[in-house]
C-alpha cells in the first residue's frame, strides 16, 4: 500500500523548492465584518487565540464563520519547538478568572463548537489542567448545547492531569502528534513520542467513550512511510480522528521547510487513514488541528 505512493509521487522532496508558495496554499487577506469583531472581543476580554499566536493561514476564513480556537493558560510557552511561532520563555502567573471569560465569549458568539488549546505550562504542578477543565465545566454551564473540543498539552504524561481534564467531560480529547519520531529530538525536544501514545492510551483507559483526536505536520523532512508507520501507531492506541496540513516556516529561525505536499498526496494519506479505520481524517496543506473542526465533529459522529 505505502509503496504505491512512493511510486507515484516520491518519498519527499528531491527538487529545490519553488521561489514562491504553490497556489494551492494561497489565500485571502482577513478583513471581514466578523473577523474584525472578534479581534474586538478578544483584546476587550482579555483572551488569546491560537489563531493569531499561531499565525494560522486559515485565520480569515475561519472568524468570518464565527469560529475560534481560545488559547488558554497565557500566551508564553515554556517549550520551544522549533516549528512553532507561539512566543516561548517564562510565563506570567495564569489568571484564574479566565476560564469565565472564555465561556461567556463562548455564549456571546453562541458557537456551536467551541476549542479549547494552551500553551505548555510545565511551571505548573498540574501543567494546567485545571484551568482546562474548569472552561469546559464554564462553557458548558453557560451554552449547554456547545460541544468543547480540548486541544491539550502532554501534561509531560501525568495521569493526574488527563483524567481532571476528562472527569469535565469535554467531547472531543485532542493532542497532537505533530511529527515522526526520527524528527521528535530537532522539531519537538521537549516531547517524546511514546508519551504520546501513552496519553492516548491513558486516555481512553480513563474515558473510553470520550474521541480522541491528533494532528500530524507534513513536510519537515519525514517520509511518506513513516507518515503511514505513525498513522498504525495511532490507531493501535484508538486515536479517533486525525489531521494532516502542511508545515510552514513561521521565521528563518525556525526548523527548515523540506517539501510541499501536493493536494494528491494529502488526498491519498486522507484515503489510507480510513481504510486503517478512523472515524474521520481531515487532510489537506491549509488544515490545522481546529480547521473545520465543526465539520468534522460532524463527520466523525460526534
Amino acid at each position: 500500500m505505502a509503496e504505491q505512493l512512493y511510486q507515484i509521487m516520491g518519498r519527499h522532496r528531491r527538487d529545490p523548492l519553488p521561489e514562491r508558495k504553490p497556489s494551492w496554499l494561497k489565500v485571502k487577506a482577513p478583513g471581514g465584518a466578523n473577523y474584525l469583531r472578534l479581534t474586538q472581543m478578544m483584546k476587550e476580554m482579555n483572551l488569546h487565540t491560537v489563531c493569531q499566536e499561531a499565525h494560522c493561514p486559515n485565520i480569515g476564513e475561519c472568524w468570518e464563520h464565527g469560529t475560534a480556537t481560545f488559547m488558554i493558560l497565557g500566551s508564553v510557552c515554556t517549550r520551544n519547538c522549533a516549528y512553532c511561532a507561539v512566543s516561548h520563555g517564562r510565563p506570567p502567573e495564569y489568571d484564574i478568572s479566565e476560564p469565565d471569560r472564555v465561556g461567556e465569549a463562548v455564549a456571546q458568539l453562541g458557537l456551536q463548537h467551541a476549542v479549547i488549546t494552551s500553551v505548555d505550562r510545565d511551571d505548573l504542578p498540574d501543567f494546567g489542567a485545571y484551568i482546562f477543565a474548569e472552561t469546559i465545566r464554564q462553557i458548558h454551564a453557560r451554552l449547554p448545547g456547545c460541544s468543547v473540543e480540548v486541544l491539550v498539552p502532554d501534561f509531560q504524561g501525568n495521569e493526574d492531569s488527563i483524567r481532571a481534564v476528562l472527569e469535565a467531560r469535554p467531547e472531543i480529547y485532542n493532542h497532537n502528534t505533530e511529527t515522526v519520531p526520527r524528527l521528535y529530538k530537532k522539531a519537538r525536544p521537549g516531547g517524546r513520542y511514546e508519551r504520546v501514545m501513552n496519553i492516548f492510551r491513558t486516555a481512553k483507559r480513563i474515558a473510553p467513550d470520550i474521541p480522541t483526536k491528533t494532528g500530524i505536520i507534513l513536510g519537515m523532512g519525514e517520509t511518506n512511510e513513516e507518515v503511514v508507520e505513525v498513522m498504525r501507531d495511532l490507531r493501535a492506541v484508538d486515536v479517533d480522528i486525525l489531521t494532516l496540513g502542511q508545515y510552514l516556516r513561521p521565521s528563518d529561525g525556525h526548523i527548515t521547510l523540506d517539501r510541499f505536499v501536493t493536494p494528491d498526496e494529502f488526498a491519498w494519506f486522507r484515503k489510507v487513514g480510513m481504510e486503517m479505520g478512523f472515524r474521520h481524517v481531515e487532510s489537506g496543506p491549509l488544515v490545522r488541528s481546529s480547521y473545520h473542526a465543526w465539520e468534522q465533529v460532524q463527520a466523525a459522529g460526534v
